[in-house]
């Protein structure tokens, strides 16, 4: 993450974004925190919603095992709360699966429309692809309520990461910064569906 800083003399200092270049997990993460940055600063607010929803459900998942685990009879007397711990626990885990699979899917950012959108406006669900022993990025920009009647249809592009990262694993922040504004403004020039 780019960080600027003053010094005691008045001077200020930049310290780029850096990541190792053998790592695609870390390098993925850094290219998705910066795209969060730039739609951000273009007016869309983050909806939290979903991964709130996520976080109750995993904090239930959590205390259904606790209760299991620490409940004040031993096994045989316990055994018909043990089955509900486990049938409550297997219930709840699908239940997240399935919100991660059919909501999610390679999501890394939702948003609301932007701030004084006309009202057909609707959020965007951004989605990114880096796979595993592969330099090409894929960013995705879709709409967060495909089925609304003013939603967009979907855009992205795939590029090599060797455009964006010096030898030395920093960002250049101005190249990527243009490649995804560009995208976002080829999103907001597209028609309706």
């Amino acid at each position: 993450m780019t960080t600027v800083t003053a010094t005691a003399n008045g001077t200020t200092t930049v310290n780029p974004k850096k990541t190792n270049l053998l790592d695609h997990h870390s390098m993925k993460h850094l290219l998705d925190e910066t795209v969060t940055e730039i739609v951000t600063s273009r007016g869309y607010s983050e909806d939290v919603r979903l991964s709130n929803v996520r976080l109750l459900i995993g904090a239930i998942i959590i205390i259904i095992a606790l209760l299991a685990q620490f409940y004040n009879k031993k096994f045989p007397d316990n055994k018909n709360f043990l089955i509900g711990c486990i049938v409550s626990y297997v219930l709840f885990n699908g239940i997240l699966q399935l919100i991660i699979y059919t909501k999610e899917k390679n999501a890394f950012l939702f948003t609301y429309p932007p701030a004084g959108s006309a009202y057909n406006s609707t959020g965007l669900m951004v989605s990114s692809k880096l796979p595993r022993f592969s330099d090409m990025y894929t960013l995705t920009i879709a709409s967060a309520d495909p089925k609304s009647i003013s939603a967009k249809p979907t855009i992205e592009f795939t590029k090599s990461v060797t455009k964006w990262f010096t030898k030395d694993g920093v960002l250049v922040e101005g190249l990527f910064w243009k490649d995804v504004e560009g995208l976002i403004n080829d999103y907001a020039n597209k028609k309706s569906k």
